[in-house]
């Protein structure tokens, strides 16, 4: 049908049948013209629909989810659809999601520093939000040289709680992203207290006396990896993953700074406020940390361990 429907205007619908017919495809003009007046079965009435919010879904989320994360986002709006329907209907409109590639290292030790000791032993969970922190860096190319970008991530939730970017890695990158992480829980009325820890790799920005010194200064825990062990701060690892695959990657090429931290910012609004996480129940950070706080009065959720 398709066939006849794209040539139909060059040869006329009579002669491409006659054609596929001494071809041995046995179709009269009669059976096409059959088909096109038939009405649509409800199946393809409800692919087609169907269709328009997976492409809705898919590009409004920087086209990166997959199956599963479309099939989750539409079930959140209302739509009873099956996973594997979900699957046949993107195969079919070419759409799929973001694949990770490799992660380059950036980590860069200084013998001369002292390291804090590793307090989370690999133990990426938390009970509660602003109880662990990790922080790590990464870089981006662009026409304006290298832009580095650090971020701070919750453990708890996942959120993205401050993240910079510089044309340098010096301590003032991640100490901007920590800055950022305490003005932003300050200003949404909750303030870490005591006992935080923040957890990092042993590059050298993070085991300098500037760094250390601002950690003591906001009453925060310093929590130092290993050299060269990617799992010491696997999740850190794995939020750079993200980042690249769902925003560096596809949507480059990168001019300046400015343009990098423009789309930086959008991308870590749309990751706490709309992004679902499967680590988390396939809900977005800050839902997730609102459900926390409304099932707990706020004096169980400041500066006190459980």
């Amino acid at each position: 049908m398709t066939f006849i429907d794209e040539h139909r205007k060059v040869f006329g619908v009579e002669p491409i049948c006659r054609v596929l017919t001494e071809h041995g495809l046995l179709i009269s003009p009669s059976t096409y013209y059959a088909a096109k007046s038939r009405r649509p079965s409800a199946r393809t009435v409800r692919d087609a629909e169907l269709d328009g919010h997976i492409r809705r879904v898919h590009a409004a989320n920087y086209g990166v989810y997959g199956a599963r994360k479309v099939w989750r986002h539409l079930l959140r709006e209302g739509h009873q659809v099956a996973r594997c329907t979900v699957e046949r209907r993107m195969r079919a409109l070419g759409l799929a999601g973001a694949r990770r590639g490799k992660k380059i290292r950036t980590t860069t030790a200084d013998p001369g520093h002292q390291r804090a000791s590793d307090l989370l032993k690999r133990d990426f969970s938390a009970p509660r939000p602003n109880m662990v922190w990790v922080a790590d860096f990464t870089y981006v190319h662009a026409w304006c040289g290298i832009v580095y970008v650090a971020f701070v991530i919750d453990v708890y939730s996942r959120a993205i709680v401050g993240w910079s970017a510089a044309t340098s890695k010096r301590a003032g990158l991640v100490l901007d992203a920590l800055d950022m992480a305490l003005w932003r829980r300050g200003r949404t009325g909750r303030p870490v207290g005591p006992r935080l820890i923040h957890h990092s790799d042993a590059g050298s920005q993070y085991t300098g006396f500037r760094f250390t010194a601002h950690l003591m200064g906001a009453g925060i825990d310093a929590s130092i990896g290993t050299v060269g062990d990617a799992l010491d701060n696997a999740l850190m690892e794995s939020q750079i993953g993200l980042y690249k695959t769902e925003l560096i990657k596809p949507r480059g090429p990168w001019r300046t700074l400015a343009e990098v931290e423009l789309a930086t910012a959008e991308w870590v609004e749309w990751f706490n406020t709309t992004r679902l996480h499967s680590a988390i129940g396939n809900v977005p950070p800050e839902e997730y940390e609102a459900l926390y706080y409304a099932q707990h009065q706020p004096s169980e959720t400041i500066g006190i361990n459980p």
